[in-house]
């Protein structure tokens, strides 16, 4: 008996994105092992990064100099394809620096005058904010508009930015003298805060070698910007059942300390929680990591990879907490132990079976 069901039925759309799926899945292997000409270790770094740029996200990479944070980004660059632009942020960075100006020439056919818009190094596919905390405000906020809206006005016109765009910022966490702390209103913009550690003795070993020894190696692109822009638009494809997404909303709503079910650490270290934009990050990062380990479902799993990469720099600690050496990530560690999970993991209602990892139940 032929079902209506659409999802069962299977129409050419789904299979389509049950193959993007497995292609995205593939992508990721064949970029993670790219890199790993180039990178050694990180691979948390590494994960956490690609789930941020498939579910178009921007990241905030924070380590002490000396980690490979901009080579990182480059090799990331290159295995995806990308138009890469560095900016290097320094004290006298001018916003026009960043978004372009406009610039007076010569018409040769009518011999007027007229505005010419040259771009800035903001007009790039993967842009490397270096040390961002450097420069003043001002020119920090120049990123706002093209962080949230993929477009820079620039003399009352307004100019798209090519698709797809990320912002990938380093900060270093050691020398704060001379720095410009970033705004709430601009960290809120980066989907991620990814912490850069450093490398274990072995891995450590490895980097001595490989980088004093005459070995160049050479990244194979894996995908390109088409593609890319095509994957990210799967990612929100990707259904989650009511309760992983109650249960995202809860990690985010208990981290604020006027709410009645709030845990008495909460109320204790925190003085102001996440907001709603980190339920929508949860909720997008947890479909990216999905479709990237090849499912087309989410579950708490992959809420609780991604929590405190999105919770950490959302969360505004307080006097007790810096006296007591609490950080945001102990607080996301204590609250992944205090939210109890709604139910058993399971594919949601109405997904084929095709959606469903090979060694699911």
């Amino acid at each position: 008996m032929k079902s209506n069901d659409p999802l069962v039925q299977r129409p050419n759309a789904m299979d389509d994105d049950v193959q993007a799926v497995h292609r995205l899945q593939e992508a990721y292997q064949q970029i993670t092992t790219e890199l790993a000409k180039v990178i050694i270790g990180q691979k948390q770094v590494i994960e956490e990064l690609l789930v941020a740029m498939f579910a178009r996200g921007h990241c905030l990479l924070v380590g002490v100099p000396g980690l490979a944070k901009t080579l990182m980004i480059r090799t990331v660059a290159e295995a995806l394809d990308l138009q890469f632009s560095r900016i290097q942020f320094t004290p006298d960075l001018m916003p026009a620096d960043i978004t372009g100006t406009e610039v007076i020439q010569d018409n040769r056919s009518t011999g007027a005058r007229e505005f010419r818009f040259v771009k800035g190094p903001i007009f790039g596919n993967i842009i490397l904010a270096d040390e961002i905390n450097r420069t003043p405000p001002k020119t920090q906020a120049a990123l706002l508009e093209a962080m949230q809206e993929h477009q820079v006005t620039v003399g009352g016109q307004r100019h798209p930015l090519p698709e797809p765009f990320f912002v990938l910022a380093t900060q270093n966490p050691i020398e704060m003298e001379g720095t410009y702390p970033l705004p709430e209103a601009q960290l809120d913009r980066f989907m991620f805060h990814v912490w850069v550690d450093y490398p274990t003795a072995d891995e450590e070993l490895q980097i001595i070698k490989r980088t004093t020894a005459d070995i160049e190696a050479k990244i194979t692109p894996m995908l390109h910007a088409e593609q890319i822009s095509t994957l990210t638009r799967i990612v929100r494809k990707v259904p989650i059942a009511d309760h992983v997404a109650r249960y995202a909303m809860q990690l985010v709503r208990l981290t604020r300390r006027q709410e009645k079910d709030s845990p008495e650490f909460v109320r204790e270290y925190v003085q102001w929680g996440a907001g709603p934009r980190a339920s929508q990050y949860l909720v997008l990062g947890a479909k990216a990591r999905a479709v990237l380990l090849g499912r087309f479902f989410v579950t708490h799993d992959d809420i609780r990879a991604i929590a405190a990469p999105v919770l950490r720099h959302r969360l505004k600690m307080n006097f007790n907490a810096d006296a007591a050496g609490i950080t945001a990530d102990e607080v996301v560690r204590r609250l992944l132990t205090h939210v109890p999970l709604d139910n058993e993991e399971a594919a949601p209602r109405g997904v084929p079976d095709v959606y469903r990892p090979a060694n699911a139940g």
